[in-house]
């Protein structure tokens, strides 16, 4: 039985030939990394949507400033007080330079890093890892530059 459902974006963009990835230092507990997300709220049946929502709330950042791949539907499972929670991700890229990261009161920084650096603030092993596929996605199926490189 599954406690919770939380959905969200990693979001990453280009510099020249580096891709960096976004990070969110949560205000609360142990003051962890991640990405944006957020719990599925009543009567959103989409998980796109509870990502959308959770990653303007989170970072200011809109759908219109990305580009979402929606194949890249990524699911994680934590174990959260002894009930598994189920955290889905998508890949997005920051195609809006002029975008700025907008904090909310449940995060109290953010970096852009790149791939090494990202899983080094990224505590947990599945989040490591998601990073990891993401980035390999990225090399593989997006090239250099889809338009959005500075």
């Amino acid at each position: 039985m599954v406690q919770k459902v939380a959905a969200g974006f990693v979001i990453f963009r280009r510099i020249s030939t580096v891709v960096e990835y976004l990070l969110l230092q949560t205000s609360y507990g142990i003051n962890h990394w991640t990405p944006p997300k957020g719990h599925v709220d009543p009567g959103e049946t989409e998980l796109m949507t509870t990502a959308l929502r959770e990653t303007e709330e989170e970072s200011g950042l809109l759908k219109t400033d990305l580009k979402i791949y929606e194949d890249t539907k990524k699911k994680l499972v934590y174990n959260v007080k002894g009930k598994p929670k189920e955290v889905y991700y998508f890949l997005a890229e920051l195609v809006n330079p002029k975008a700025d990261v907008k904090l909310s009161d449940e995060h109290q920084d953010f970096k852009w890093l790149p791939i090494q650096e990202a899983c080094a603030l990224a505590g947990y092993q599945e989040m490591q890892d998601t990073l990891k596929e993401f980035d390999q996605y990225i090399k593989n199926n997006l090239g250099k530059c889809s338009g959005a490189c500075a």
